[in-house]
């Protein structure tokens, strides 16, 4: 087996997550997702859509098998994702209603917990990009991002934002909550090139990185709603 530079393979896929030892938000009756954009001047590119995820199953589906690469430095190898690729749901449901002169260059994805990532259109369009609602065989549970995640398996988990509720679409770079960040995570957080920091090279931060896996699974493994996998 082949892993990206500094990465580890783990037994499992533990539960990471912003809440560490809380526990996942709770699912919705009839999740949806809004889907949402804003131009340079504020105007809006897209009139507000709620697709429910049921809606969103009904697409052309998916299967992908993928390793998951924790910007930490452990790996979960041999998964199988399903869902719908986020190319076909971006064709097929957003770009039609995108204005005409829309140049998108950005996306945010926002989940139920609070957490955003923001993507390059390119990476997000990449054909392993995935809305994905079963992993394994089985529905998502909520300790890995029920209803359904974004999963891109080319970058770091952080990218691959769990609870998905909302995806907006811009077309500069949003504001960056983490610019002034000491730990400030790569922009594009591409596991093969090792982008893991904006600012140091990968090898440089992986010890400190590596230093904080069993803590954080320590904690997130409290706020578990179900057994480790």
């Amino acid at each position: 087996m082949t892993l990206p530079p500094g990465q580890r393979a783990l037994d499992g896929f533990p539960r990471f997550g912003t809440h560490l030892h809380h526990p996942p938000p709770p699912v919705p009756a009839d999740p949806v997702i809004e889907i949402g954009g804003v131009g340079g001047a504020g105007g809006v590119l897209i009139e507000g859509v709620a697709l429910s995820v049921a809606d969103l199953a009904k697409l052309p589906r998916h299967e992908l098998g993928a390793d998951f690469h924790c910007v930490a430095g452990w790996s979960a190898t041999g998964l199988r994702w399903e869902g719908v690729a986020f190319e076909t749901l971006y064709r097929l449901r957003i770009q039609p209603r995108l204005a005409p002169d829309a140049s998108i260059s950005h996306v945010v994805f926002e989940g139920l917990d609070g957490f955003r990532s923001i993507v390059l259109l390119e990476d997000a369009l990449a054909d392993d990009v995935l809305i994905a609602d079963r992993l394994d065989g089985r529905p998502l549970d909520s300790d890995h991002g029920a209803p359904v995640r974004l999963v891109s398996p080319s970058q770091y988990g952080f990218i691959s934002t769990k609870h998905l509720c909302r995806i907006e679409f811009h077309t500069s770079a949003p504001p960056d909550p983490d610019r002034w960040s000491p730990i400030a995570a790569h922009r594009r957080a591409r596991v093969w090139q090792e982008e893991r920091h904006r600012r140091l090279p990968g090898r440089v931060v992986r010890p400190v990185f590596r230093a904080l896996i069993g803590p954080i699974r320590v904690l997130s493994a409290r706020g578990s709603r179900t057994s480790p996998r």
